[in-house]
């Protein structure tokens, strides 16, 4: 537990400030502050959290809010596919790992190093906690600072957007192999031109087909990387994350 803390807190600082900019938008929205660990605790979906709440100001319908829900979170389809979720014993565990799969939790769980600590199941659950606190608390804090300010403050929602950014480019630190996001831009640009309107789904279909075939074929993999190698993980690690990796580590080998 004492592990997952460590792993988790560094990320978990990173959405302190999302919280708090959830909180005071739930507020300057009209909303009372109870309503953000309502949304925090039965919604907990980041992105789909700030969605909601003008969902919720616009009286969208059920079926609209359903199929909003689906395209925002579609990519969670994907990190189920993943995310090393057998290392947990139990169903109450399990349920609650499945419900708190976040981006942040996926991306400390499946982008770990090499030499890292096993994932154990008291290890990964932590880590999800951990995000859902420091998400959850900061929020609440957010709400109620966000009543003694003055209406009308905008630019809150972004923040996600700019956590997302400093992720990504983190997950590329780590693995330097630019045929990645040359091929999501190749998979987003055939999305617009097939469809602008549904050009995320299409783009991340497309972009989870190559993955698979990566993983799939080594030799294909190993063809396509063009930059500094694989680094401290490789696809090959992401697709068995929190399973035995004496077989891809190689002692002795250049990061």
């Amino acid at each position: 537990m004492r592990g997952g803390i460590a792993e988790a807190w560094p990320v978990g600082l990173g959405l302190v400030p999302l919280g708090l900019a959830f909180g005071v938008l739930v507020t300057q929205t009209g909303f009372e502050w109870w309503w953000t660990p309502v949304f925090s605790i039965l919604v907990y979906a980041g992105s789909m959290e700030f969605l909601a709440i003008g969902l919720v100001m616009a009286h969208a319908g059920l079926l609209g809010s359903a199929v909003t829900a689906f395209m925002v979170n579609f990519r969670h389809i994907f990190y189920g596919l993943t995310f090393p979720r057998d290392v947990i014993r139990g169903r109450l565990g399990r349920a609650y790992s499945t419900y708190a799969l976040t981006d942040e939790a996926y991306a400390i769980a499946s982008a770990r190093p090499a030499g890292a600590p096993p994932l154990t199941g008291a290890r990964l659950l932590t880590i999800q906690l951990s995000c859902q606190i420091m998400w959850v608390a900061p929020g609440i804090a957010g709400a109620v600072a966000g009543r003694a300010l003055p209406e009308g403050l905008v630019g809150f929602e972004f923040a996600l957007t700019a956590l997302f950014t400093v992720l990504a480019v983190d997950a590329f630190r780590l693995n330097r192999d630019w045929s990645l996001p040359l091929s999501a831009l190749a998979c987003v640009a055939v999305g617009w031109l097939v469809d602008p309107g549904q050009m995320l789904v299409i783009g991340l279909i497309l972009y989870f087909c190559v993955l698979l075939t990566r993983v799939w074929s080594p030799r294909l993999d190993r063809a396509l990387r063009w930059g500094r190698g694989p680094g401290p993980v490789s696809l090959d690690d992401a697709g068995r994350a929190g399973t035995d990796r004496a077989e891809t580590d190689r002692p002795g080998e250049a990061p």
